[in-house]
């Protein structure tokens, strides 16, 4: 799968997780809403499992890098 596929997937995951939240701040039954809220769960998941695939790496922006040497001035 190319990074362009990937990334079109990832569109419609997030998309998809935008769509399942409007809904679910309408009036709806508990079995619609049980519903929704599973299937925001498995996007949520999938979009996590497709991210970790196409950016196989993590950035550090909390801080210094553990074990880095400290500049004094």
């Amino acid at each position: 799968m190319t990074i362009d596929e990937k990334l079109a997937r990832l569109r419609v995951h997030r998309n998809n997780v935008h769509r399942y939240r409007r809904l679910l701040s309408t009036r709806l039954s508990d079995l619609e809403r049980e519903f929704l809220s599973k299937r925001l769960s498995e996007e949520q998941i999938a979009i996590d499992a497709l991210s970790a695939t196409t950016f196989p790496f993590s950035l550090n922006l909390g801080g210094p890098t553990p074990g880095a040497a400290s500049r004094v001035p």
